[in-house]
């Protein structure tokens, strides 16, 4: 049976209180953690970066899913994985030799996944979809967090889960940008089963909205 996960990114949680923010949503039953590391370049925004995930590391227990929005990921893939990455995903944009990046990420002994941006087509994933664990559809334009769902990533979502279904894969498609419990099972019918959501978890109530998004992907 396919398992529906809910990812919340830090990147919307009180940095202030991100012990508080990480208690609330484990008390809903999450176990993923989405981790967005941005470095200026690869996108316009910065993040956060090896303290903040040694931090959290320290009191938490979850899978981290850790998207890579950087330039030359390879450079710190060893670093990630030092500090507690489960997962991590780099974008296929973001890589000069993307097959290279996969397999040592694998030989690492983390989790693979490939993301590409709304404009990226399928294709970029032609010789690297049987050798990862997940292909994360961005379904805004990444940088930024708080942007609206671009609809047209529906067809993307259900083209890819089409080739991975003919192909016998075992893949996982994530999705991040946009994603509510509002909408949520529209993305889940079109083939997604990882959802990434910032803004519509962290915040006022935060445990409370992770169990109502849980609810919707059981």
């Amino acid at each position: 049976m396919r398992k529906y996960i809910l990812s919340p990114s830090l990147l919307a949680a009180d940095f202030n209180n991100l012990e508080k923010d990480i208690r609330s949503i484990e008390k809903a039953g999450v176990t993923y953690l989405h981790l967005d590391i941005m470095d200026g370049m690869f996108v316009p925004s910065y993040s956060f970066g090896f303290p903040v995930l040694n931090s959290i590391r320290q009191i938490t227990d979850c899978f981290f899913d850790v998207h890579l929005m950087i330039e030359n990921p390879d450079r710190y893939l060893k670093d990630f994985v030092e500090l507690g990455a489960d997962s991590i995903t780099v974008h296929a944009e973001a890589c000069k030799h993307l097959d290279r990046t996969v397999q040592s990420i694998r030989e690492l002994g983390a989790k693979v996944g490939v993301a590409l941006n709304p404009a990226t087509p399928l294709s970029a994933l032609d010789w690297v979809l049987d050798k990862i664990d997940m292909v994360l559809i961005m379904t805004v334009n990444p940088g930024f967090g708080g942007q609206k769902f671009i609809p047209s990533m529906l067809d993307k979502i259900s083209e890819l889960k089409s080739i991975i279904d003919e192909k016998g894969y075992d893949v996982d498609i994530q999705v991040d940008g946009g994603i509510s419990s509002q909408n949520v099972e529209v993305v889940m019918n079109a083939g997604a089963n990882v959802f990434v959501a910032g803004s519509a978890i962290f915040g006022e109530n935060t445990e409370e909205k992770a169990r109502e998004f849980m609810d919707k992907i059981k």
